[in-house]
C-alpha cells in the first residue's frame, strides 16, 4: 500500500531535499520495491495505483559523448534519435549504467531527475504537459515522487520535446 506525505521525511533524498529547498509543492509516494520486478517504472505505476503514461523513468543517455537526462512515460520508450536531435545532437545510446550511477549519485532503478549530484541536461517528454502531475523517481526504488511537470521543468531547466515511443 502506498504511503502519501507532503511534508519532507527525516532522512530524505537528494530529490526530496531539493524539492523542499525549492518550496515546490510535492507529495511522495512510497511502496514495497520487489527487486525481482522486470520493470521498476512499471512496478511503481502497479503500486501506486497510477497510469503508466503519468509515471515517468529517468534514464540517462550518450548523445556525442555528453550525458543526458531524458524523462519518459513508463508506459513507452525512449526514441534515441529523437533526443539526440532534441539537444542539437548527431548521435545518441543509452549511457553506461555505471557512469549514469556515478554522475547522478543515485542507483539504476531509483535515479531522479532531481537533486543530481552532477546536474545534467534534461529533456522531458512532451507528453507529461497533458497531465497536471506526473511521478518520477524520488532518488531510491519504491519511492517516487509526484509534482507538476511545469515544476519538475523549472527545478531541471528541462527542455519538452517528442523523446518518448509507445
Amino acid at each position: 500500500m502506498a504511503k502519501k506525505s507532503r511534508k519532507q521525511q527525516p532522512g530524505g533524498t537528494p530529490a526530496t531535499v531539493a524539492l523542499t529547498a525549492a518550496g515546490t509543492a510535492f507529495t511522495v509516494h512510497s511502496y514495497d520495491h520487489d527487486p525481482s520486478s522486470p520493470s521498476y517504472g512499471e512496478e511503481a505505476a502497479e503500486a501506486l495505483g497510477v497510469s503508466a503514461d503519468r509515471v515517468f523513468k529517468t534514464l540517462v543517455a550518450d548523445v556525442d559523448g555528453e550525458l543526458v537526462v531524458a524523462v519518459v512515460p513508463v508506459a513507452g520508450s525512449l526514441d534515441l534519435k529523437a533526443l539526440a536531435s532534441a539537444v542539437g545532437g548527431k548521435r545518441a545510446a543509452m549511457a553506461d549504467p555505471a557512469a549514469a550511477e556515478r554522475t547522478t549519485g543515485y542507483v539504476r532503478g531509483g535515479i531522479s531527475p532531481l537533486g543530481q549530484r552532477k546536474r545534467l541536461r534534461t529533456v522531458l517528454d512532451a507528453s507529461a504537459g497533458s497531465h497536471a502531475t506526473i511521478c518520477v523517481s524520488a532518488g531510491r526504488r519504491g519511492l517516487e515522487v509526484e509534482l507538476t511537470p511545469a515544476d519538475l521543468a523549472t527545478l531541471t531547466d528541462a527542455s519538452l520535446a517528442p523523446i518518448g515511443r509507445t
